[in-house]
């Protein structure tokens, strides 16, 4: 499933667009799983928690995909 998270900033941290795309519950939990190595980002496996997701840019997690699209507040 590929799911398209908006957002009206120029950027997101990745801990908050997996929680903001409901692939966590808590932002501890997405510590977790990034810091284990769980989540890929644009292709490659991350374990930067705060890694500033920008426009088109994509996380995937368990199968899911979120994007990221920068849209006018």
């Amino acid at each position: 499933m590929n799911q398209i998270i908006e957002i009206t900033t120029e950027f997101i941290r990745l801990d908050s667009l997996l929680k903001l795309g409901g692939a966590m519950d808590t932002g501890g939990q997405a510590k977790f799983v990034i810091q284990d190595g769980q989540v890929i980002v644009n292709g490659e496996t991350c374990t930067m928690r705060g890694k500033k997701m920008r426009d088109g840019d994509w996380a995937e997690f368990d199968g899911d995909r979120y994007t990221v699209k920068v849209v006018e507040g």
